[in-house]
């Protein structure tokens, strides 16, 4: 039941070089264990012929030697072996991993090919002008409004303003002129004339 629930596990896909580094390390295991087994067998027939000495077989021992003498050089074969095993599997090993190192450069050289078939370089171009177009529009407004104007701009700065607060409204013109002339033509005494204190409001 736990099966019908639980996520599946993804199949490993074993390569021919996997397979082939399995084959390497197994045979090296082996010459491994063939080099232990001797280096074991050596020993013990050092001891045997020394044993053999004291007994007075000179002859036994003498062959006992040679034979162990012809198996050290097996085993020093035998680590050669070894050694070049090792290397191999490193060289596989390491082969796979240029071979993933290029599988992954194809794979972003043609993420690559897309963006550049989506944004070609004119238009890069083209945006890069735009906005350093805004940069310069908007610094030369920066440096009018930071006081960068000439003399002369100032002055006409100043002259319209002065031109803008000496507009009047006809209407209200009108009605401060015919104030005035009420005020001027009243008998009344100063001190009590409403009109005159309207007059100086006006």
């Amino acid at each position: 039941m736990g099966n019908l629930f639980g996520k599946k596990k993804s199949a490993t896909r074993v390569t021919e070089q996997d397979k082939a580094v399995l084959q390497l390390k197994q045979q090296r295991d082996k010459l491994k264990q063939y080099q232990k087994r001797i280096s074991q067998q050596l020993e013990k027939e050092r001891l045997l012929a020394k044993q053999l000495l004291k007994d007075g077989k000179k002859e036994k021992a003498l062959l006992l030697l040679k034979k162990k003498r012809y198996q050290e050089q097996l085993l020093d074969k035998t680590e050669t072996q070894i050694s070049n095993l090792e290397h191999m599997v490193q060289d596989i090993e390491f082969a796979q991993i240029e071979m993933k190192v290029i599988e992954g450069l194809k794979v972003g050289n043609s993420c690559l090919k897309k963006m550049h078939e989506v944004m070609s370089i004119e238009e890069v171009e083209k945006i890069m002008d735009e906005t350093q177009d805004a940069i310069e529009y908007q610094r030369q407004i920066d440096e009018m409004l930071s006081g960068s104007l000439t003399q002369e701009d100032e002055d006409a700065v100043l002259a319209e303003l002065k031109a803008i607060t000496q507009v009047r409204s006809p209407a209200r013109s009108l009605t401060s002129a015919v104030s005035r002339s009420s005020c001027l033509t009243s008998h009344q005494p100063l001190q009590h004339s409403p009109d005159l204190w309207l007059c100086s409001m006006l």
